[in-house]
């Protein structure tokens, strides 16, 4: 790999921006393709498919054989409230791949002992969510039906550019908060793309059932928003 290749691969990484390398499999020949650029590329079906999947491989194009080295920035799941729901939601996330990490500034929840292997932080969301750098690999998700922290937790992940944000509560409940938010003059637009109720529709009622279809839907917006 030249220089200047691999100089321009670890500055992306670096940010967590997804980046792909092009490879001739005849030639050797490579060049650099980042996520912004895939749009307009000539590749650009085969490298928004790879994005989309994180997955490298051996593509067949118009313009002969490539093998596309996918560099995609881990997935992380940002919950504000240390409930049940988080209790099944955490580890399934995990298994899935996702770096999860739990806001709650009850401290009588935002424990290790109910949260193994997990990072929690027990602070309000002013404080604990700036650091954590939330991004276009991040999805969010409001758990706790108290205003006091999810308004402002959510009104922080409307501000970045997350592949998925989604709200515990019914339509009612969401009606609320819709309020509550447009009284802080977010937009319309912007409160759209809460995913509320939360979750697949799927008939969930225990807490691992909910659990279940929150990464459902978080996952089927990641492989295949981009792709609608």
């Amino acid at each position: 790999m030249r220089l200047e290749i691999l100089k321009s691969l670890n500055e992306e990484r670096a940010a967590r921006r997804a980046v792909i390398v092009v490879t001739d499999p005849t030639g050797g020949a490579q060049r650099l393709v980042k996520a912004a650029d895939a749009a307009r590329d000539p590749l650009k079906e085969v490298l928004e498919k790879h994005l989309r999947s994180g997955k490298s491989g051996m593509e067949e194009t118009a313009q002969g054989k490539v093998f596309l080295t996918v560099h995609v920035p881990a997935s992380r799941l940002v919950i504000t409230g240390a409930v049940h729901i988080s209790q099944a939601l955490a580890p399934i996330a995990r298994l899935v791949g996702y770096d999860v990490t739990i806001v709650d500034p009850r401290t009588a929840f935002a424990s290790i002992e109910r949260f193994p292997d997990v990072n929690v932080i027990a602070e309000w969301p002013d404080k604990a969510l700036p650091p954590l750098g939330i991004d276009r690999y991040t999805a969010f998700v409001a758990l706790t039906h108290d205003p006091k922290i999810d308004d402002p937790a959510l009104t922080h992940a409307l501000a970045r550019d997350c592949f998925y944000i989604g709200a515990l509560g019914s339509k009612k409940t969401h009606a609320r908060r819709v309020e509550r938010l447009k009284g802080q003059g977010i937009k319309d637009a912007d409160i759209a793309r809460i995913h509320a109720p939360i979750g697949l529709d799927i008939g969930a009622v225990s807490p691992a059932e909910i659990a279940v279809s929150i990464i459902g839907e978080i996952t089927a917006r990641l492989r295949q928003a981009e792709a609608a």
